[in-house]
């Protein structure tokens, strides 16, 4: 365990940041790995591809439910230096994912299918996006362990394990993807099946890293199967930390939906480029996402130990070095984005649409920013109402404008990528007004508390 309540404070920061943007880097190489290959079995495939893999937004909500409350309760335990209830909420954490697990492939099965079909724009997009779907939904399934046990991690300060098992599972991946897309040395391509199959197999080889080196390495917290029975007291712990948190990416999950959903006019090629430029900004974003994933803990730590100015420097250096990324990024976007989307496409209508929306919502990077950091520091404080709150905003913001607009008769795309970047500065806007009004609220009252 790595006390995060007496070093330097951006030391922290930047030394949990690195691994973490590392390993989030190397996971996002594996969609653009399948993206890659699967971009070449024609823009069908490709629009089949993103919109099934949509789904994972829904996956991320739960996890996110199970990772938010893992970290900010095992940092909590570790800032009262509880090594006992770090155990119990980690063993706890991991007898909840089982149930989850069980569910998401159950679900996924049945009603996975009938999602995809109301977001593809042809038949053979829709078939895709089924086939995919399938051989992709094991490695959605064990998100969950996996999640668990580096969010476990994370909420003690350690994050290099969790980095490196992420880098192995990419490179297997890496190596798998044209071997079951393309047929590499088998002769036998797979298609999309190939690339939902390569994702599962490389994450079970992570899943089984990970538990051998808690097995073996681990110290703080461990597997002690007598605490796998559920103790409800413990979920409610959870669940009411992890809940909001899940709202938000399963707001995004709506967002996402309504964007692809009324891409479907413009047909397969809109769909692939904005498929193409969303993944290409998700990857972006890491960076800031890092020092975000970073902060939350350091926050969870010095809150619970009662040093609460170190709760306020976290959030403003946290702030400034996401807005640095971001402006980097934003920057980036006006020259690169077309020489980026040629990558992974030559179809001219995809990569104009790709390029145009990268151009265009790189202005929200900075603004995104600052969401992230925002969101962080709610989970570190134990409280993500505010959180979800703030993607709620999105709702009224941008998916009523822009489900109005399409029915517009001079309705565009390029109206869609500019109502996203008013949306996410109101949204930033109302991010940081919460943030302050939490550390008035909660801060001195709780100050006062302790001191009394």
């Amino acid at each position: 365990m790595k006390d995060l309540t007496d070093s330097s404070i951006a030391k922290n920061i930047l030394q949990m940041a690195m691994p973490i943007a590392a390993g989030m880097f190397f996971q996002t190489l594996y969609f653009l790995i399948d993206l890659y290959f699967v971009a070449g079995l024609g823009d069908d495939a490709l629009a089949g591809v993103s919109a099934a893999g949509n789904v994972m937004f829904i996956v991320f909500a739960a996890t996110q439910v199970l990772g938010v409350g893992t970290v900010t309760l095992i940092s909590h335990a570790a800032g009262r230096k509880d090594q006992a209830d770090a155990t119990l909420v980690f063993n706890q954490s991991l007898a909840l994912a089982g149930s989850l697990t069980v569910i998401t492939l159950v679900l996924g099965f049945f009603a996975g299918p009938g999602y995809v079909s109301t977001l593809g724009s042809s038949p053979a997009t829709v078939a895709a996006g089924i086939q995919y779907l399938h051989w992709f939904l094991p490695s959605l399934a064990l998100q969950f362990a996996m999640v668990v046990m580096g969010s476990a991690l994370r909420g003690t300060g350690i994050v290099q394990p969790t980095m490196v098992v992420q880098v192995l599972t990419v490179v297997l991946n890496a190596i798998l993807a044209p071997v079951l897309i393309a047929g590499w040395g088998t002769g036998h391509p797979m298609g999309v099946a190939g690339a939902g199959f390569a994702s599962s197999i490389s994450l079970a080889a992570g899943v089984i890293l990970l538990a051998l080196y808690f097995h073996r390495l681990e110290k703080y917290v461990g597997f002690v199967p007598a605490q796998w029975r559920p103790q409800l007291d413990v979920w409610r712990r959870l669940l009411r930390i992890g809940l909001p948190a899940g709202g938000e990416f399963f707001l995004m999950f709506v967002l996402m939906a309504v964007l692809y959903w009324v891409l479907r006019r413009f047909g397969p090629d809109a769909q692939a480029g904005f498929g193409i430029g969303m993944r290409i900004m998700q990857s972006m974003f890491l960076p800031a996402m890092a020092v975000a994933f970073a902060a939350a803990p350091i926050v969870g730590q010095n809150f619970a130990a009662g040093k609460f100015l170190r709760v306020r420097e976290t959030f403003l250096l946290a702030t400034l070095i996401g807005s640095c990324i971001m402006v980097f990024l934003t920057l980036f976007c006006q020259w690169g984005s077309a020489w980026v989307v040629r990558g992974f496409t030559k179809d001219a209508m995809a990569l104009a649409v790709g390029t145009q929306y990268l151009r265009i919502i790189s202005w929200n990077f900075l603004a995104s920013g600052f969401v992230f950091t925002c969101s962080a520091v709610f989970q570190g404080l134990g409280n993500t109402v505010p959180a979800v709150l703030s993607s709620a905003s999105r709702l009224l913001s941008f998916v009523l404008p822009v489900l109005w607009m399409s029915a517009q008769p001079n309705f565009a795309l390029i109206h869609v990528w500019y109502l996203s970047v008013a949306s996410v500065a109101l949204q930033a806007v109302f991010s940081l007004w919460l943030v302050r009004r939490e550390f008035r609220q909660r801060l001195p009252a709780t100050a006062e508390s302790v001191a009394a």
